[in-house]
């Protein structure tokens, strides 16, 4: 079984269009969550991904998005983007939105659990091994999908072993992977990168294949069409800043 594994695409209609080009093939896509904010594509996403995920999570940005919490708490940028993409939302994908469920959540396939931030608290980050600590020890399953931090990469913790987990990549212009193989009694938390936002200073988009046959997770970067997805957001007006770091990758 392949699992397709995205997280944070951000409205990014470009960038999700070449990871579901070079995903090719899946056997199921499990979707992290904050599919909207930021992008000037929020329907075009939706329509795209809403209908191909067998699981969905909410991200922090899809819930204030569609309403069901305040913009207060974003920086002056996120907050402008949030507030066009309430205003831009269908009908139907507000409500779908609103309708997506709280993480964590366990596909089908057994010993997985998905996130968007912190199994624990959907709004924290994991950043470090002290963030990744108490989710290793008390999530139900050996291996844990989370975003949020745009930050590809994980943890990893067998015993008394532990280790952060950082795929090493020899160009920022073409696609890549690096496989990870999943050791035998190794409890993983997994972050497959930001689709449409990545914060690694690696402006390709990112995501991973999950193997669960070969027990090998691989993680990609890909390059996709930057220049329409910059001009979508100047042409909504939205902040110019939002355009500018899809080229600095932070």
């Amino acid at each position: 079984m392949r699992a397709l594994i995205l997280s944070d695409i951000h409205g990014n209609l470009e960038a999700l269009t070449a990871v579901l080009a070079a995903a090719q093939p899946f056997d199921t896509l499990w979707n992290l969550g904050d599919m909207v904010g930021y992008g000037a594509s929020p329907n075009e996403v939706i329509d795209l991904v809403r209908p191909l995920a067998e699981l969905t999570v909410r991200g922090n940005h899809d819930r204030v998005c569609c309403g069901l919490s305040s913009a207060l708490g974003f920086n002056p940028v996120a907050r402008a983007a949030a507030l066009w993409t309430q205003r831009t939302l269908t009908p139907e994908n507000t409500a779908w939105l609103r309708a997506v469920a709280q993480g964590p959540l366990q596909p089908a396939h057994p010993g997985v659990t998905c996130a968007h931030g912190s199994p624990l608290n959907e709004d924290q980050y994991i950043l470090n091994m002290r963030d990744a600590w108490a989710p290793l020890q008390q999530m139900p399953t050996p291996i844990t999908f989370f975003g949020h931090t745009h930050l590809q990469g994980g943890f990893a913790q067998k015993e008394h072993d532990w280790q952060e987990l950082k795929p090493r990549y020899s160009t920022h212009d073409q696609a890549e992977s690096v496989v990870l193989d999943i050791a035998p009694g190794t409890r993983h938390l997994i972050n497959p990168g930001s689709v449409g936002q990545p914060r690694d200073c690696d402006w390709r988009a990112a995501f991973a294949i999950y193997d669960s046959d070969a027990a090998t997770i691989h993680y990609h970067r890909v390059p996709y069409d930057l220049t329409t997805a910059q001009g979508r957001i100047l042409m909504a007006g939205l902040p110019e800043r939002l355009a500018a770091r899809l080229r600095e990758g932070r």
